[in-house]
């Protein structure tokens, strides 16, 4: 992850980086797990939408930039994994891979780099969201493979797990208001 300098930076990361979770997800549908294979067909709908959603923006507001174009992949192949192994993978790359989408949403949010109102809406929106997932998701590592903790997931200015203030879904006090002030 490069850090977020502006919202067509922003974007343009975020677009193949949906794409690669959106590809992971997909191999879900093999899960013998009701609740894997419901957090696939949720993150193939959702993000397939966003990066519709994205893609238009930047067309509409950034013609003259470059595509999006991936730069990596964060996420193994899950094509030759089945059962135990290939929720637990998935599990174990997916919570990293969402963190690196609510940091850089929250970057933006915290630096005011948005000039569109959408933007950063859709940026608040995908940071809570993710976050309700990785909840989820560290739920079901500690409930079908008992690990309980997760290293890979750092503390972010603003995002502190729990119901108390900071946690996603209210403004944090260096996050610019809706109104931009």
């Amino acid at each position: 992850m490069h850090p977020v300098t502006s919202e067509y930076d922003y974007l343009s990361q975020m677009v193949p980086h949906h794409q690669d979770a959106i590809t992971a997800a997909r191999q879900l549908q093999r899960s013998s797990r009701p609740e894997m294979q419901q957090l696939g067909r949720s993150i193939v709908t959702t993000q397939t939408a966003e990066v519709a959603e994205m893609k238009g923006r930047l067309e509409k507001w950034y013609p003259q930039s470059p595509a999006p174009s991936p730069s990596g992949t964060t996420m193994p192949d899950l094509s030759e994994l089945s059962g135990d192994q290939l929720d637990k993978t998935f599990l174990q790359h997916m919570i990293p891979h969402h963190m690196m989408a609510i940091m850089m949403s929250q970057q933006l949010l915290m630096h005011g780099q948005a000039p569109h109102p959408e933007v950063t809406a859709f940026a608040r929106k995908v940071r809570d969201d993710q976050w309700a997932e990785v909840r989820a998701m560290r739920q079901y590592l500690a409930q079908w493979f008992g690990q309980q903790n997760m290293p890979c997931i750092p503390r972010v200015p603003g995002m502190t797990p729990g119901p108390h203030s900071g946690a996603p879904g209210g403004p944090t006090p260096t996050e610019p208001s809706p109104a931009g002030t």
